[in-house]
């Protein structure tokens, strides 16, 4: 028995981390870091998670592909500002200045949602916001953003 709970711990796992979503930062300074460390450009999310409708579909419909994730794991660094609505889902007030600063610099209308590209100095190479396209589609489109920068 003890053998057969490995076994299904172990398909766990990796069922688990195969389908893990992109590994978000919600410090942009420590992003920026990192995207220098790593030599990558940095995605800036925008979004209203437990409210904004386009937002939610962009996570359902792209950011949960694994086709996606493995793509944006591998190509840049995310940044995601959440402006959540819902008490259950407060932000601590550190964050919330946080997100409400990086909004001042680069989303001062408050569009949600909206996908930033930037270079590792901070400098937006492209945007975009919640589209009808395919995984294919956000990937071609974030890659081209991305090839600005070189």
């Amino acid at each position: 028995m003890n053998t057969l709970k490995l076994l299904i711990f172990l398909l766990s796992f990796i069922f688990y981390t195969s389908v893990h979503a992109q590994d978000w930062q919600y410090n942009f300074e420590d992003a920026i870091a990192l995207a220098k460390e790593k030599n990558q450009n940095i995605v800036l999310l925008f979004t209203g998670s437990d409210w904004c409708p386009p937002c939610i579909k962009l996570e359902k419909r792209i950011f949960s592909d694994p086709e996606f994730k493995e793509f944006a794991d591998q190509k840049f660094i995310w940044v995601k500002a959440d402006f959540p609505k819902r008490s259950k889902n407060k932000l601590s007030e550190e964050q919330e200045n946080r997100n409400m600063k990086l909004a001042e610099r680069y989303n001062k209308k408050m569009v949600f949602p909206v996908l930033l590209v930037l270079n590792k100095q901070g400098t937006v190479l492209g945007a975009t916001g919640y589209r009808k396209s395919t995984v294919e589609g956000y990937i071609s489109m974030l890659t081209n953003f991305d090839s600005f920068a070189n």
